[in-house]
């Protein structure tokens, strides 16, 4: 059973929201740190409630209305959101507020904004849907989970229309922590030049997206979800080659047919590492793309990596700016997206257009 994707969505700090070419007004920074260009919110959310809401709820919101409105629905029958840190900033006001008012007078607001499933629940609220939703909250298999009960779901035909996304959101307080753990780069360092960088830890991103499935191809459909896979902690690079040559396998497919590979290369040359050994075994001389010099590392970065590789397959064109080696083929049929978080959550998505 095909599974399409009707339409998707992505706020980024790129500007994804806008109609157009992919990239075609290109955001460069030189920082370790990445946050969204944020559309006009006006467009989809109540001015009441705007006030009233986090940054990633907006971001969600947003992103999720941009999927549907392609997608030409109005309804899903299910919403499955998937994010590995929730509305951080909402966390971080309500302990603020635990510690400064000595666990007094709280409000409770603050606290029931700042669970994992706001955003989904929003999502809901705000288009009136009743139907099943979940939130996955699985560190960097998040989004995948997500895919994967969607794609379930579609299977077992409990759902026509499933609206599934990512997102992840950094703040202040996350930056600090995150910081102290190495993960991110001493000095700012060119978004265009991170990929070649030789030293340690990446820049922070955030970012959402989100994808209208189903089994019926849409009149915006241009690329079928074929597969998608997880490993957990692999004990070396060899295990990681296996598990891809299977997963083709799998779904009939040869490395040969890959157009094109896209990987989550992050500038980190401990991380990156994996990535070299993976690409010179199974891919020498396949062109490569990446992602995350555009949106930053975070959790659920591989949504918006499905993102860029759907739009991909919808122009039929791979931009400049997300090549890594090679040139990209003037047909674009099956795109291979591989993404590792932290060197312990690896992922396989497979796309192929339709």
């Amino acid at each position: 059973m095909n599974i399409y994707i009707n339409g998707t969505g992505c706020i980024s700090p790129q500007e994804t929201a806008q109609i157009g070419p992919l990239f075609a007004t290109l955001r460069e920074y030189e920082q370790v740190r990445l946050s969204t260009v944020d559309p006009d919110y006006k467009q989809w959310i109540d001015l009441k409630q705007i006030r009233r809401m986090s940054r990633v709820v907006k971001m969600g919101v947003g992103a999720a209305n941009l999927s549907m409105e392609e997608a030409g629905i109005a309804m899903p029958d299910a919403i499955i959101t998937g994010t590995a840190y929730g509305c951080l900033d909402d966390t971080g006001v309500f302990l603020n507020k635990m510690v400064s008012q000595h666990e007094e007078m709280l409000t409770p607001t603050a606290f029931i904004q700042s669970t994992h499933n706001t955003v989904g629940g929003q999502i809901a609220l705000i288009m009136g849907c009743n139907a099943y939703n979940n939130t996955f909250v699985h560190r960097g298999f998040s989004f995948e989970n997500s895919l994967l009960d969607a794609m379930m779901i579609l299977r077992e035909g409990e759902a026509k229309n499933v609206l599934t996304g990512g997102l992840d959101e950094i703040t202040n307080y996350s930056h600090q922590i995150l910081s102290r753990f190495g993960i991110y780069k001493k000095e700012p360092v060119k978004t265009m030049e991170l990929l070649n960088s030789p030293v340690r830890g990446t820049i922070a991103g955030e970012g959402a997206a989100f994808f209208t499935l189903s089994t019926e191809k849409g009149a915006h459909a241009a690329a079928e979800l074929v597969g998608i896979s997880t490993l957990y902690k692999p004990m070396w690079e060899g295990e990681v080659i296996g598990h891809i040559v299977k997963f083709l396998e799998e779904h009939d497919t040869s490395l040969g047919d890959i157009d094109l590979l896209v990987t989550g290369r992050n500038g980190d040359i401990d991380q990156d590492e994996m990535y070299e050994e993976v690409a010179a075994a199974l891919f020498p001389e396949h062109p490569e793309a990446c992602f995350k010099h555009l949106c930053g590392e975070y959790p659920t970065a591989m949504a918006f990596g499905m993102w860029m590789a759907n739009r991909m397959i919808a122009e039929q064109d791979a931009p400049d700016a997300a090549m890594f080696y090679g040139q990209a083929p003037a047909k674009l049929k099956n795109i291979l997206i591989y993404n590792h978080h932290q060197g312990t959550h690896h992922s396989l998505i497979l796309l192929r257009a339709c």
